[in-house]
């Protein structure tokens, strides 16, 4: 019998193959988390020059999530005072959201996405390690305009 029909080299093939098979999807996980996160990024970035959508944003979430507990207490599921506790933590997290800056978001996403989904090293690793230092310097600017005090190791 040939070497190439043997058991010890059909088990072999069998190995390598789920190794390989393994490593493939470790690769398009990572990358496809890379263009999740750099994604989110770009979203951050794009509110920070629209704030008029971010706002929208929230708003919609806040009504959605405002609606659900409004039938949970239709449905008398909930208790008048815990349904006014809810709605009220919902309205300071819009409120909150809003508020926050949006590229301090975008430079962590960005940040993120270069540091934790490397190797590989994809086109969305590659664009977040271009990004970064633009989105941080953009985020040091709006801190001092606001006369917000901050270290550079703040960043790190």
């Amino acid at each position: 019998m040939p070497w190439w029909r043997s058991r010890w080299f059909k088990n072999l093939i069998l190995v390598l193959t789920g190794v390989l098979g393994v490593y493939g999807i470790v690769l398009v996980d990572v990358v496809l988390r890379a263009k999740e996160s750099y994604q989110q990024a770009e979203k951050y970035l794009y509110w920070h020059d629209h704030p008029e959508a971010k706002k929208a944003f929230f708003d919609k979430k806040f009504e959605k999530e405002k609606k659900l507990l409004e039938e949970s207490i239709s449905k008398k599921k909930l208790p008048e005072s815990e349904f006014q506790a809810k709605l009220e933590t919902l309205e300071f997290d819009r409120d909150y959201n809003i508020s926050e800056s949006s590229l301090k978001y975008a430079y962590q996403y960005f940040k993120d996405t270069y540091e934790l989904f490397t190797p590989p090293e994809s086109s969305w690793v590659k664009k977040a390690r271009v990004k970064t230092p633009e989105v941080l310097e953009m985020w040091k600017q709006e801190l001092r305009e606001q006369k917000i005090p901050y270290e550079d190791t703040f960043f790190d």
